[in-house]
């Protein structure tokens, strides 16, 4: 049986791989929902409440822009990379080649800076210091590796999902606007890089 998890998710978590079950995490556990599949947690201070290799998969919409990227330790004399961290997070709970689904609004579009509670400026270019060989974000204290299998502007609604096609005419729309700077929201798609190892189930 395949597992998703989608984090910030409110009271309607996604599936976007259509994993057999899905877990989601939140500030607030919604009235009705299973603790055992819905579990609370402030992901710019805490890990991730799932054992190593848990997922199959896990997303992120409208949620990365959320997370702070520098925060002062609690005594005051050092520094704290919390979406460095999450990001670690997210490879370790996910199985070797374990999918990580993201959609976030872009700088420099007005989305990405509007909302007060954003915190977390992702640009066409942040995907990389997550990927590669040697990650940059290791310097900062990311312990993973990704592959991009995909990162770039975001056509909405069809990005909503990683399998949607563009129709002829979307696709010249996607064209026109990307050309424009008028597309808000940047996807990924990346690839867990790990050794091959026992899921947690």
């Amino acid at each position: 049986m395949t597992r998703h998890l989608d984090l910030g998710c409110g009271s309607t978590p996604r599936n976007p791989y259509r994993q057999h079950e899905v877990h989601a995490i939140d500030l607030l556990l919604p009235e009705g929902f299973d603790p055992e599949r819905f579990r609370v947690a402030n992901l710019s201070c805490q890990p991730i409440p799932y054992p190593d290799n848990s997922f199959d998969s896990v997303s992120a919409y409208d949620f990365l822009e959320h997370v702070p990227r520098v925060l002062p330790t609690a005594d005051g004399t050092d520094t704290v990379f919390p979406f460095i961290r999450l990001m670690t997070e997210i490879w370790r709970v996910l199985v070797p080649g374990g999918q990580f689904y993201a959609l976030t609004p872009g700088v420099p579009c007005l989305e990405a800076f509007t909302d007060p509670t954003h915190v977390n400026f992702i640009s066409e270019h942040t995907h990389t210091y997550f990927c590669g060989e040697v990650p940059p974000g290791r310097m900062y204290g990311f312990a993973g590796c990704f592959e991009a299998r995909r990162a770039e502007r975001a056509m909405l609604p069809e990005d909503f999902s990683p399998s949607t096609p563009l129709s002829w005419h979307r696709a010249m729309k996607r064209v026109i606007r990307l050309h424009r700077g008028r597309l808000t929201h940047i996807v990924w798609d990346l690839v867990a890089v790990k050794p091959a190892t026992t899921r947690n189930d």
